[in-house]
């Protein structure tokens, strides 16, 4: 299938020009470009909900198309199962195995007999979601199918789509910010840009490879975004290997960039500078716990420091408590027991998921809002202009005459991130982040907190952020305790594998093995818990001596990392062998 010399323009604006592509069997397709640009656009005329104004979709006789927009129309008074399977009797779809996937998948938290209208938004998304996947298609289009999901349910959704065909066989096309994702499925890229459609061969971190490229070649774009794809390929290059699995091609211009490209933090200079802004204390959780009024066991008896310049992930599944720890951790709800204890110069700032925030300047100009409330910003020891800094986040002089009524969620996002750092806080939190936002524009985002000096804390199901701008992970499994996650989302994604075995499976793996054996993996689980918990401790403690360290003495910081990196190795060894004996005892 694909579209032949296809224009087509809204009233303000040219969205393509007689642009030619095409899908075949084997393409798994990634769409990326600035929002605006046309990228839902191309999906609709595509999947013919669209007729552009001039060229041609060309579809194959008996091809079966699937799509999910961003925009749900399952009717409210459906139950669950209506939506996904119609009326397929259950001995029918309880035997399709891929059905079986797709309900555990993304499904398995929700009653099969609810009414949509009672879901909330995120449920609905999966519910259609779920509908989608659950049929029969030789080529399937999504529009953002990443949002509403955890990082377990991208996850799933990444491994689904790679194995839901035979290699060569149907046709897969997504839009995406999901930078992660982009590399786990996709084969082919193409980006949206300036009413044109640019291909290249394999997922992000080879766009970005071959986008550096053309970019160090077009000596009219600005150095400014030459700076940033230098940076973005830094991060690339030093990553974990999923995500920098190698492309079939080789450019070497494009390596020469990140020839001499330093790490993207330089995490010496930003720890001194937090200390001068911070002081040594931040926030430290002393033996703390809490429990939801329904007493659900959010945190048990939790001891974690928080330090000047610490750049910290938080990740869990929806429901296990990240915001209730952002909560306590701001001193906006009280501990049931136990000690929180934050610094006297702390200066808290969180960007929340609601964009509301913003209504009550509605009909002000960006420009206008910006003028009352700043005209100068601080980064490290630089002084910043409040233009440079509106640029550096996307806003152009034209835009900054917008009514903030009139912007997209995009922009709305950005101007939220905007107000907070004129605040000059020293803490800075955000949650969710990446939601509304394009590629370009969180490569932006993340180019600006790589000089930003203060402690950073970050809650996303976005792994490639919080990998790119954390420096440490920790995960919420819901039961109450916060684990340090040394080998990053990959380490967090086996945890939770190891929670969901299943009862029956588990039963009959514990009946094979004899009583001694099992009382002996009994006390293997016993002792490497102990060994766990006193790994993490010894951990906190040198995190500690760390931060407290004269910084000019590097030779000390250096002998202190090294230990602080072997401490780490002997943890993440003791998880593994604890999930391995986990896993024995419950089938796993």
């Amino acid at each position: 299938m694909g579209g032949d010399k296809i224009s087509h323009e809204f009233p303000t604006k040219r969205v393509f020009s007689e642009i030619t592509v095409g899908i075949n069997d084997g393409d798994r397709v990634g769409i990326v470009g600035r929002n605006g640009d046309g990228k839902s656009t191309l999906l609709k005329v595509l999947t013919k909900q669209l007729v552009p104004d001039s060229g041609r979709v060309i579809w194959r006789g008996d091809l079966r198309v699937g799509f999910l927009t961003q925009v749900d129309s399952i009717p409210e008074d459906s139950t669950i199962a209506q939506a996904v399977v119609g009326d397929c009797p259950e001995f029918e779809w309880a035997s399709d195995p891929k059905i079986r996937e797709v309900l555990s998948g993304l499904l398995a938290d929700l009653e099969w007999s609810q009414l949509v209208g009672e879901l909330s938004g995120g449920q609905r998304r999966r519910v259609a979601l779920a509908a989608l996947l659950a049929g029969e298609y030789d080529v399937i289009f999504l529009d953002e199918p990443t949002n509403h999901l955890d990082v377990d349910g991208v996850a799933w959704l990444a491994e689904h789509l790679k194995t839901r065909w035979p290699k060569n066989v149907g046709g897969l096309v997504v839009i995406t910010h999901d930078r992660w994702f982009l590399d786990a499925v996709c084969n082919l890229t193409w980006e949206v840009y300036g009413g044109q459609i640019e291909p290249f061969e394999g997922g992000y971190a080879a766009y970005v490879q071959q986008r550096a490229e053309r970019s160090r070649q077009a000596a009219a774009i600005e150095s400014r975004r030459q700076n940033l794809l230098r940076k973005e390929l830094a991060w690339l290059g030093r990553g974990a290997p999923a995500r920098t699995a190698k492309p079939k091609f080789r450019i070497d211009a494009a390596l020469e960039l990140i020839a001499n490209e330093p790490p993207p933090r330089n995490s010496v200079e930003l720890a001194q500078l937090a200390t001068t802004r911070l002081g040594k204390d931040v926030v430290d959780f002393e033996d703390v716990s809490y429990n939801t009024p329904d007493n659900q066991v959010i945190l048990d008896d939790l001891t974690w420091r928080l330090g000047p310049g610490d750049r910290v992930g938080l990740i869990g599944a929806n429901g296990v408590g990240k915001t209730t720890l952002v909560r306590l951790l701001t001193g906006q709800l009280q501990a049931a027991s136990g000690r929180i204890k934050i610094g006297k110069t702390v200066k808290f700032a969180t960007l929340s998921q609601d964009v509301h925030e913003l209504d009550s300047h509605a009909n002000e100009r960006i420009f206008d809002l910006i003028k009352r409330e700043k005209t100068t910003f601080v980064v490290g020891k630089k002084e910043v202009g409040t233009g440079q800094l509106l640029e550096q986040l996307g806003f152009d002089q034209q835009q900054l005459q917008t009514p903030i009524k009139d912007l997209s969620g995009g922009q709305r996002r950005r101007l939220q991130l905007l107000r907070l750092l004129f605040q000059e806080p020293n803490v800075l939190i955000l949650d969710e982040p990446t939601n509304d936002l394009d590629t370009d524009m969180l490569a932006a985002i993340e180019d600006l907190l790589d000089s930003w000096p203060g402690t950073l804390i970050v809650v996303s199901h976005d792994r490639y952020l919080l990998e790119r701008v954390t420096d440490d992970q920790y995960a919420l499994l819901g039961d109450g305790k916060l684990r340090h996650l040394t080998r990053g989302v990959e380490q967090y994604l086996e945890l939770r594998k190891g929670q969901f075995t299943k009862p029956a499976t588990a039963t009959a793996s514990v009946q094979s093995v004899s009583g001694a054996q099992k009382r002996a993996l009994e006390k293997d689980l016993a002792r490497l818990e102990r060994q766990v918990a006193k790994n993490q401790s010894a951990i906190e403690g040198m995190r500690k001596q760390l931060n407290e360290h004269d910084p000019l003495d590097y030779e000390g910081l250096t002998a202190l990392g090294n230990q602080l990196t072997s401490l780490e190795a002997e943890l993440d060894k003791n998880e593994s062998e604890w999930l391995d004996v986990a896993q024995k005892l419950q089938g796993g």
